[in-house]
């Protein structure tokens, strides 16, 4: 839902503007506005760090925010974040004079009571979504007609161990459960393994195409939920022209603000909460490193730490982070120590269980001692030995 129009023109004034800042969540696009020369006149802010914006964001020309999801649109509303103008991606209005928001309303509606002035592309290819995603065009100051495709993305299909690790979070899978899970190769591949199970429900931030083929089975129905049940909850959505077609004009699909779907106290009044999160990589002590590689910034801590405890406190609730046992170098994911200058995403006090492709493992309860030995168990082969040894060296303990 990134604005590229109105983006475009705001970086190609560059000569004539100075010490513009741009705050933004994660954005899709060629952010012209990074690029050299328009960059001389902007500065980027990220509450959430995409590849279009990394590099800048690790220069002098731009910085990250640290915050969870759930609290952006605070920022804004409390005027931790000052925001003169709000750029957006709306629907026709219909004949009522209502737009839609289309597939992300997370944290615009914040900005868009905290702005002083709100400027629209009005856009045909946007889909109109159910929820509190509409708003009037008494609300748009400024206004410009486009014809532009949402950005969309096609499935990407899990390679062998990404379905392995899929397949081992699938059997933690209980009927009748909540789930959240993102976009990417494992949930896909949880999702594949999902056909035969009853009753689930979806109350997460994002989902994309891999939930298609069990709404059309009838697997996901949202039947148990107590929040927003018979529905499926999020605040936006990212994926194939398909999934886009699917959201448009569907009662099914309910958008909130993130605040909302991110709301730790709502997230665990649903069951069997099972929320699916990624790492980069987690130490021996159980904390896990998700939106850095050392200090380097390349996502955010996004809704990872929303998810984790609300479904920890759910009624036969799972908080699972997954990945695979090795990067793609075949450096082991499970490691001694954080790289220098990794930012904890979650905390080893919030992680329960973990998955890689050799196993799963709960570190709820367990001392150290236990919870080295119980990660080393689902580390690759070929780092198991070293690890042991780095183990043995850090808490005097042999495997």
């Amino acid at each position: 839902m990134t604005p590229l129009v109105l983006m475009e023109a705001l970086s190609n004034r560059y000569k004539s503007l100075k010490k513009v800042g741009i705050v933004q969540l994660h954005t899709e696009g060629n952010a012209l506005y990074t690029q050299e020369p328009y960059n001389q006149s902007f500065e980027v802010i990220s509450c959430f760090v995409g590849g279009n914006v990394r590099k800048t964001i690790n220069s002098e020309k731009g910085s990250y925010i640290p915050v969870f999801l759930s609290e952006v649109g605070d920022l804004f509303e409390q005027g931790f974040v000052s925001l003169d103008v709000a750029f957006i991606n709306v629907s026709p209005p219909d004949k009522h004079g209502y737009c839609s928001l289309g597939v992300s309303v997370d944290v615009t509606l914040a900005a868009l009571r905290s702005a002083d002035i709100v400027v629209a592309q009005i856009n045909d290819q946007v889909p109109r979504s159910h929820g509190d995603g509409i708003i009037h065009t008494d609300q748009i100051d400024y206004a410009v007609e486009v014809s532009q495709a949402v950005f969309s993305h096609e499935p990407k299909m899990p390679n062998k161990t990404e379905t392995q690790i899929g397949k081992h979070i699938a059997e933690m899978v209980e009927d009748g459960a909540t789930l959240q899970l993102g976009i990417g190769a494992i949930p896909n591949a949880v999702l594949n393994e999902l056909g035969n199970h009853k009753g689930l429900g979806i109350h997460t931030e994002m989902f994309s195409d891999g939930i298609l083929p069990l709404v059309e089975k009838g697997v996901i129905t949202g039947e148990h939920k107590q929040v927003k049940p018979g529905k499926i909850a999020t605040c936006f959505a990212v994926g194939s022209q398909k999934l886009y077609d699917f959201i448009d004009d569907n009662p099914f699909v309910h958008f909130k603000e993130a605040a909302y779907t991110n709301d730790t106290a709502l997230i665990r009044k649903n069951p069997k909460v099972t929320a699916i999160n990624s790492a980069v990589e987690i130490d021996l002590t159980g904390q896990v490193c998700a939106d850095t590689i050392g200090g380097y910034q390349i996502s955010g801590v996004g809704g990872q730490m929303d998810f984790i405890r609300g479904a920890s406190l759910s009624p036969g609730g799972k908080a699972i982070i997954a990945m695979s046992s090795v990067t793609r170098k075949g450096d082991s994911k499970i490691t001694a120590f954080l790289k220098e200058g990794a930012g904890v995403t979650t905390t080893r006090a919030h992680v329960h269980y973990v998955v890689t492709e050799h196993g799963v493992v709960n570190l709820y309860g367990k001392d150290l001692h236990e919870r080295a030995r119980a990660l080393i168990s689902i580390a690759h082969p070929d780092h198991r030995e070293s690890l042991q040894k780095e183990a043995f060296d850090r808490f005097n303990i042999s495997m």
